[in-house]
């Protein structure tokens, strides 16, 4: 996986063979944000103007810029899920918000161990 980070936003990268060129998409806001260059120079320059210009309309406009990640998270588990869940948070001691967030701590470092280049 390729990711590029600039600014306190991450994008995922690819790659078009038909059109040869890199492209992405700024990930964990919904307002559609895309870039896309020739080279990997020309790629990273348009994604910090692609960040910068976000920023900056957003300021023009009066907006609040989405960042990504309040730290709120909210999702359904089957009750079963739910129920282990929350029996493991307490025979640990601790809340299930707190052994959940380690838990998906662990889970998010070991992906992006397994995916960074040796």
């Amino acid at each position: 996986m390729n990711i590029m980070t600039y600014n306190g936003y991450h994008a995922r990268i690819e790659f078009d063979a038909e059109d040869d060129v890199f492209f992405g998409r700024l990930a964990g806001i919904s307002d559609v944000i895309g870039f896309h260059g020739d080279s990997v120079a020309e790629l990273k320059k348009a994604f910090h103007e692609a960040v910068d210009d976000y920023l900056e309309t957003c300021r023009k406009i009066g907006k609040e810029p989405q960042r990504p990640y309040s730290g709120k998270m909210m999702f359904r588990v089957a009750p079963e899920v739910h129920r282990r869940a929350a029996l493991a948070a307490e025979l640990s001691g601790k809340s299930l918000n707190q052994w959940a967030e380690e838990v998906l701590e662990e889970a998010a470092d070991h992906y992006a161990e397994a995916r960074s280049p040796a």
